[in-house]
């Protein structure tokens, strides 16, 4: 991303913002415009004029689908419902991640992803979020919590903020976590992959629920998640390129106010509250996993 180096005029600065607004503001569309259902033979629905989306599982198969849109940076919200009662051994994972027809293998070890995976439990016990971030074939960034509210009950908003200095994970507007850009001290950024949005519903009772001690209760199925309001103000990528790589992330523009967005002292103490609180793992503080030291992004303040 290139920025001007000198200051611009006034009137210039309102023709950037009103071109980048256009470029930025990319999604106040339905499910049918925003998205692929992907997999599952019919067990991903859109619904309700395309205002509601649907995953299912059952012991044949889950479902998924993925944006149409790829994006470099962006502030990515959706709200969703998870699957009630029972859900033990089911994951429903939301996250941004390269194309699937860039295989993995071709990618070898420069795979870019950001996380959320949601762990069901027994009726009763709370879900586990798992969060983690890939940057150049690298994970193991694993954070878990606990929410403050049963995710099962109604729609709640789930938020990636990824820019060039931060990705911050948010929840109803409370961020939990932020993984700051560390290429100053040798810890890779996901910054050059164009990424979709991608969701899906499967069963993992194999390590999800206990480490896999408990499984899916198939007597329960189908199991369903719903997915509503999915918002998304970031760079296109089209054709090799990004819809923001000539404009400047200074300009005046509420709309692009995410590209140098930073936690500020209010949303600081809602994140140590979060983290205080809520957090039941944390890699950072996991001695025994890394006896030959912590990761260094971990003896960031």
């Amino acid at each position: 991303m290139s920025f001007p180096c000198t200051t611009p005029t006034v009137p210039f600065m309102l023709l950037i913002s009103l071109v980048l607004a256009s470029f930025m503001v990319v999604s106040a569309g339905t499910f049918y415009q925003d998205f692929d259902l992907k997999w599952g033979d019919g067990r991903a629905k859109i619904q309700n004029n395309g205002e509601l989306l649907t995953l299912s599982l059952d012991k044949a198969s889950g479902s998924g689908f993925q944006s149409k849109s790829e994006y470099l940076f962006g502030k990515i919200d959706m709200q969703l419902k998870l699957v009630p009662g029972n859900s033990a051994g089911t994951v429903t994972a939301y996250y941004a991640s390269p194309p699937i027809h860039i295989s993995l293998s071709s990618q070898g070890n420069t795979h870019d992803e950001i996380d959320f995976e949601f762990l069901g439990n027994l009726s009763g016990d709370p879900y586990i979020l798992h969060t983690n971030v890939f940057s150049q074939g690298k994970g193991n960034r694993e954070q878990q919590f606990y929410l403050w509210f049963d995710p099962t009950a109604d729609f709640h908003t789930y938020s990636i903020l990824w820019n060039p200095q931060r990705i911050i994970f948010s929840v109803d507007g409370t961020p939990i976590r932020e993984f700051k850009n560390s290429e100053s001290i040798g810890v890779p950024f996901p910054k050059n992959q164009p990424m979709r949005i991608y969701s899906s519903l499967w069963n993992a009772d194999d390590w999800a629920t206990r480490g896999g001690l408990v499984k899916t209760d198939w007597t329960q199925a189908p199991f369903t998640a719903s997915y509503m309001n999915f918002s998304a103000n970031a760079c296109v990528w089209s054709s090799g390129a990004s819809s923001c790589t000539s404009t400047s992330p200074s300009s005046t523009s509420s709309d692009n106010a995410w590209l140098t967005q930073q936690l500020d002292s209010t949303s600081q103490e809602r994140l140590q509250w979060v983290q205080k609180n809520y957090m039941i793992y944390n890699y950072c503080t996991d001695t025994k996993r890394f006896p030959q030291g912590l990761p260094p992004e971990c003896n960031l303040s």
